[in-house]
């Protein structure tokens, strides 16, 4: 497991390499203006040169992410076990989820915007309302796809529904969680950056705003990369999770 993540670190910093090789060039070569293109050195002295400001805001994002992708599991387990437990649940809730997917939740930012002020209230429901429904609707597809071998195992061993579900069901779901939290940490990360857009004082999102209204392009590309570095880690923790759930059901 260590050679292997060895393995994929080393392709991701030459993936990496290849792609600033791949901007430099393109910025060389075509000339294109520094307010619409900065090269990545000018980006990497942007980074050095902003560091207190852009750590502050990145801090806020951070927070922001966090609780609004806690808020997002939580009421995500909650729903798909509640469906998966009781059918008047699922017939009165599904249809209300099925309508709720088809309303864009970014359409909704301006709006719970104005409910909830500018502060971090208002960027946590709209991150727990992205990460809600991919959460919940993978997590139960999963808990009602019960193998017929371990449903019949069920039955004969006259395990009530509390039972079948807590030690069958779940445990065979860990997959279609973590599924969905792999779209959730994607995301998420564009979640905060459209509360942010829409009104913030702080962020990573509001610091793009501010630095493209300055004309400070290289800046603006800085605060997107340490955005776009904060979502990566959050991948890579579902990824070592998922490994690490895998191994652990794989010997139970």
């Amino acid at each position: 497991m260590m050679l292997h993540a060895m393995s994929g670190l080393w392709r991701g910093c030459l993936v990496l390499l290849v792609a600033l090789a791949i901007w430099q060039a393109v910025v060389s070569l075509t000339g294109v203006p520094r307010f619409i293109l900065p090269g990545p050195t000018l980006v990497a002295q942007a980074l050095w040169d902003n560091a207190a400001l852009i750590w502050e805001n990145a801090l806020w994002s951070a927070g922001n992410l966090s609780l609004g992708l806690a808020v997002g599991i939580f009421l995500g387990v909650e729903t798909a076990l509640l469906l998966a437990l009781s059918r008047r649940a699922r017939w009165l809730l599904r249809p209300m989820l099925v309508v709720a997917q088809a309303v864009p939740v970014f359409a909704l930012a301006p709006v719970i915007t104005l409910w909830l002020g500018y502060g971090m209230p208002s960027k946590i429901v709209t991150i727990a309302l992205v990460t809600y429904f991919p959460i919940a609707s993978a997590l139960f597809d999963r808990l009602m796809a019960l193998p017929p071998g371990l449903a019949d195992l069920s039955r004969l061993s006259g395990a009530g529904r509390w039972r079948e579900t807590l030690l069958l069901r779940l445990p065979y779901a860990v997959p279609g969680l973590l599924s969905g939290l792999r779209l959730a940490v994607v995301y998420g990360p564009l979640a905060v950056l459209i509360g942010e857009w829409v009104g913030s004082s702080q962020g990573l999102g509001h610091l793009m705003l501010m630095a493209n209204g300055r004309g400070q392009t290289a800046l603006m590309f800085a605060a997107l990369i340490v955005l776009a570095c904060l979502s990566l880690c959050l991948w890579v923790t579902v990824e070592v999770l998922s490994r690490w759930s895998s191994k652990r059901l794989s010997y139970a």
